[in-house]
């Protein structure tokens, strides 16, 4: 019996032995596996630090090279600005340049007579003829049987004055317009032949009538027919003294001038610009230094 005791006191001696080894291969093993896990973590956790460190740095060069693209794409940009700039101001040169050119081509083709004084200061010879006349139409004219020309720029502005003189229920007719310098002399002549010295007060000697110009005319109504001596009264002259400036007309000898004696008749154009300057300051053509006149050369067809 006592046998019995002995030997199941031995087997549960080595039955807890094993289990305790057993425990302990287990605890090892475990530890072990605890072990290579928190080494596979720390080179992990290295690695992750080191791609962060990495990854920081490209990204601080990333931004740097954003910085100097940035700072490139400025000076490009300020580049560009700087040649569009000088770019615009060289275009601005070449138009300046330009424009004077057609301002001096202007006016080398416009003929300087059209803003001199006549009447008495300059004279104009007798080959003298303006550079192109045409022919008023017979519509206009009080003398439907006579031709009269007119300097071809000038036409579109006497046939709109008289087209809205009408208009207004003040019709206008031209009795005269161009004159040669021949033509001048021999009315000059019977002038003299009828009044003496008395012509010169309201006749000009051939070479200083404005008529020579082609930019001048003389005007009556459909009442008044040829014998347009009261044309003054009549209310056609009213509305040239009001509106003829509009059209670039300027009433030449107005009443007290140093020339001739008073012709509301006689109208010269003049450019619409210099006679609304007249207009505006109540002022007649021949008031104007001549060199002030000049400057209104370029644009008298304007």
């Amino acid at each position: 019996m006592a046998d019995t005791k002995e030997i199941l006191v031995k087997l549960l001696t080595i039955i807890l032995a094993l289990i305790i080894v057993a425990g302990l291969g287990y605890g090892g093993y475990r530890g072990y596996q605890y072990y290579l896990f928190t080494e596979n973590l720390k080179e992990v956790k290295n690695n992750l630090f080191l791609t962060k460190i990495d990854l920081e740095k490209k990204i601080g060069q990333f931004e740097l090279n954003i910085l100097q693209l940035s700072a490139e794409n400025t000076n490009l940009t300020n580049s560009l600005i700087e040649e569009r700039n000088r770019n615009n101001e060289f275009e601005a040169q070449i138009q300046s340049i330009q424009g004077t050119v057609d301002i001096v081509q202007k006016l080398q083709n416009t003929d300087k007579e059209l803003l001199q004084k006549y009447s008495k200061v300059y004279f104009l010879n007798e080959n003298y003829t303006p550079e192109s006349l045409v022919a008023i139409d017979s519509k206009y004219l009080q003398d439907k049987n006579e031709s009269e020309q007119i300097h071809v720029s000038v036409q579109r502005f006497l046939y709109s004055l008289l087209d809205r003189a009408t208009a207004n229920g003040t019709p206008l007719e031209i009795i005269s317009a161009y004159r040669s310098f021949k033509e001048q002399a021999s009315l000059k002549t019977g002038y003299k032949v009828t009044y003496g010295s008395g012509a010169n007060k309201f006749s000009a000697d051939q070479g200083y009538s404005e008529h020579q110009l082609g930019t001048t005319v003389d005007f009556t109504t459909p009442d008044l027919g040829a014998g347009f001596s009261k044309f003054e009264t009549t209310t056609a002259y009213t509305w040239l003294t009001e509106n003829a400036y509009k059209y670039g007309f300027a009433l030449s000898y107005p009443k007290n001038n140093a020339y001739y004696q008073f012709e509301p008749w006689h109208w010269r154009f003049i450019g619409v610009e210099l006679v609304q300057k007249l207009h505006d300051n109540h002022l007649y053509f021949y008031d104007l230094d001549q060199r002030l006149i000049d400057t209104y050369l370029i644009s008298i067809f304007d």
